[in-house]
This record gives C-alpha cells, structure tokens and sequence, in this order.
C-alpha cells in the first residue's frame, strides 16, 4: 500500500517513524509519503490560504494548490488513489472503516487547517470525507496520523491475524480484559478461569465480559450484536441493575 499524506506541517508526521508503522514501512508492506501543501503554492511567500468570500472569521484553504498537488501525486505513483478529506463533516472512522480502507492499494489524505477549504476541492477532488470524533482539532494532522496507524495494522502481515481478530470492535464488541504475570499483584488476583487451562470455558468467560464491558461504555454497539436468549437475558438484568437504557 502507498499512503500519500498532503499538509502545511510535515514535521507533524515524525511519530510514523515509531513503533508498528516503522515496521511495516522497513518491510515494504507500506510506503508512507509526507508532501508540503505550500510546495504547490505559486506565490513567492508560498501561501496556501485567502480571506473567505462573504466575509467572516479566519482564512480558507485555497483549492489550486490541493488539486496540484493531488494530481502531481497521482502521476508520481500512476493511480488514481482514493482521496480522503480529514473533515469533522466527515463519515465518522470506525474499525470497520479502517478495515475497509485497509484494502485499497493507494491512499491520498488531505489536512485541512484555519477555518477550512474551499468547497470545490470536496465537491470535485474528494472521494469521501473521514471524521474521527464529534470534535474540533486545529488541523486534520492528528487525524490523518490515526487513520494511517489503524490502517497500516490490518496489512496482511504486519500484526498477527489473532491479534487483529480479538481486538476492540472487530465483533462489534469491546475487547475482553487481559492479564499477565504475576497471577496476584498488590492483592489483586487474576480471574481463577484465566488460569484454569479450560479454553472453552474462557471463551465463555471473554464473550461474556465483552458484552459488560460494552454494555457499560457503548451499549448502542450491541444493538447490532447477534446475541444468544441466554446473553440477552444477562445483559437485560444488568441493565436494569444498573439503570442503562438498552434497546436489544
């Protein structure tokens, strides 16, 4: 995969160079490109920005200089790519998402900045618009790095597949408590099921936290669970006990 990354403030990007992504990027599974938006600015103060026509507060992002650069980008790896505007009015990311995007063979996501860009690059540049959160950050740096880091884990073979498999959201679920030594810390003892070495019994144990643990943070997410008589049963009960709303 080509993931091709356009902002004001390349420097921004250097947690890429840590961790899983580093590794995948020494692999060859992904190649991460970082391009200055005001390298496509035609001016000599290399502006990217104007007063907004109707007046109002702050500047707007102007669209030549993201067309430019898209398109010189396109050339550079001979694809089309899927162009992806980091906007709060976005569709808001989800590991489904992330999965989703983990299949395309080239990604070209556009930083906003000030008080947002010209409409015509969404109207006529952008093939979709992601949104991490119903909240405003100063630029869309932060999250264009997000949906790298989550899309670059789900490469085929850059995590092992029961890592992908059981984390938080794959099932639409949660994920499950985890320990690991020492079997008591300060008092506090892991679950005696954990050690018991009765697999199918801690499968139980884990879908059935899963399911609290969901209930507790995101009950909406189990509203699209496919739940057994006896799970929805359980959760209904705590529920009530705990007064949350649940709709199963």
């Amino acid at each position: 995969m080509r993931i091709d990354i356009l902002t004001i403030f390349p420097g921004m990007f250097a947690a890429l160079n840590e961790s899983i992504v580093k590794r995948a990027m020494d692999a060859g599974q992904v190649q991460i490109v970082i391009t200055d938006l005001r390298d496509f600015a035609h001016n000599k103060h290399r502006s990217v920005d104007d007063y907004p026509y109707g007046g109002g507060p702050g500047m707007i992002m102007q669209a030549e200089p993201f067309f430019l650069a898209v398109e010189h980008l396109q050339r550079q790896a001979s694809s089309t790519g899927k162009v992806i505007l980091m906007s709060p009015r976005g569709e808001r990311f989800t590991q489904q998402k992330a999965a989703v995007l983990a299949k395309e063979k080239h990604l070209i996501l556009l930083c906003g900045h000030y008080e947002g860009i010209d409409e015509r690059v969404q109207d006529a540049l952008v093939d979709e618009a992601i949104s991490v959160g119903d909240f405003i950050l100063t630029g869309g740096e932060i999250p264009a790095m997000a949906v790298t880091d989550a899309v670059v884990r789900l490469l085929p073979g850059v995590l092992p597949q029961a890592t992908v498999t059981e984390e938080s959201f794959m099932h639409g679920l949660l994920e499950y408590p985890q320990y690991t030594r020492p079997a008591e810390f300060r008092g506090m003892k892991v679950p005696q099921i954990l050690l018991s070495g009765d697999h199918g019994k801690i499968r139980q144990w884990r879908r059935e936290q899963s399911l609290l643990r969901t209930l507790l943070s995101r009950p909406e997410l189990l509203q699209q669970v496919k739940l057994s008589d006896s799970e929805r049963q359980m959760l209904l009960a705590e529920a009530a006990r705990r007064k949350i709303e649940l709709l199963l």
